[in-house]
Parts: C-alpha cells; sequence; structure tokens
C-alpha cells in the first residue's frame, strides 16, 4: 500500500491558525511568569533586605520599595499556582498594584532620583532589562484570559 491510502485524511495545520496561536503564546506566558515571579521575588527581596539593613549609605525608600517588590511578586507567583478563585483576585490585584507602582516610581525616579533611590523599578526596571514594566501587563493578560479564568473558577454565567 502507498502512503497515499494509509493517510486518506486531509493535512490539518492546527498550529497555524490564529486562535491556537494566541492560546500557546498565552500559555506560554504564564509559564515564564511562573518562573519569573518567584526567581525576582528572592532576588529583589534579598537586595532589598540587604540595602535595608546593612547600607546606611542609601536613602530608606528605595530598599522599602524592593521589599514591597519582593512581597507583591511573592503574592503574584502564589496566585499563579493556587488554582482558586479567591487567589486568582488577590493574583490580579496584586499585578495592578504592580503595575500603578511601577509606574509611579519609575516616574519620580527621574523627578526625585535621591528621593527614590536604588529599587527594582527605578526607570521603569531598567536594572532588571524593563522587565518589571512588561512582567505585571503580561501577568493581568494571562489571568484575565478566559481559560486561564475557567482554570481559576472565575468564569461568569453567560
Amino acid at each position: 500500500m502507498s502512503n497515499s491510502t494509509l493517510d486518506s485524511s486531509p493535512p490539518t495545520a492546527v498550529a497555524d491558525q490564529p486562535q491556537e496561536r494566541k492560546a500557546r503564546a498565552i500559555s506560554l506566558i504564564g509559564y515564564i511568569l511562573g518562573i519569573s515571579y518567584p526567581l525576582l521575588a528572592l532576588s529583589t527581596g534579598a537586595r532589598g533586605l540587604y540595602q535595608l539593613f546593612l547600607r546606611d549609605d542609601l536613602a530608606r525608600l528605595g530598599p522599602a520599595l524592593s521589599v514591597l517588590t519582593a512581597v507583591l511578586y511573592l503574592v503574584a507567583a502564589v496566585g499563579f499556582f493556587k488554582r482558586t478563585p479567591r487567589w486568582w483576585r488577590i493574583a490580579v490585584a496584586a499585578l495592578a498594584a504592580e503595575t500603578v507602582l511601577v509606574l509611579a516610581v519609575g516616574a519620580l525616579s527621574f523627578i526625585m532620583p535621591d528621593l527614590i533611590g536604588s529599587t527594582a523599578w527605578r526607570h521603569f526596571g531598567q536594572d532588571y532589562g524593563y522587565f518589571p514594566l512588561i512582567q505585571p501587563l503580561l501577568g493581568l493578560i494571562y489571568l484575565l484570559w478566559k481559560p486561564t479564568r475557567a482554570a481559576f473558577g472565575v468564569m461568569r454565567e453567560t
């Protein structure tokens, strides 16, 4: 028998369909965030605590903001792994707060650099490749995506 008789079904191009590509991309965002948030919580928290307690030459606001950043990162990380409606809401709130704070602190770091000092959000996350600016937006996209909401059990009946 020839190959044509063994496989008479037409070839499907599932990966080429726009919805499937979108789904795969957003799913990939979820995996990346599930790894990046705990890592950044650890690195930012360690940096902030070190600066807060062992560096007297720095403005206190910068290290305190780094510790706050680490707490928000940790809350978001737990929210990504705890698949409940409550944790979905907590994670969305943490990412929304993170977005507002990174924009506010990023702008203030240009206007009042001595007040802000060194923090993960300084210059919109410049020290971290601007990832702190992009990360909460990606997180909100992921959490607000319909399949993610369904996985967390927060879908509204329509």
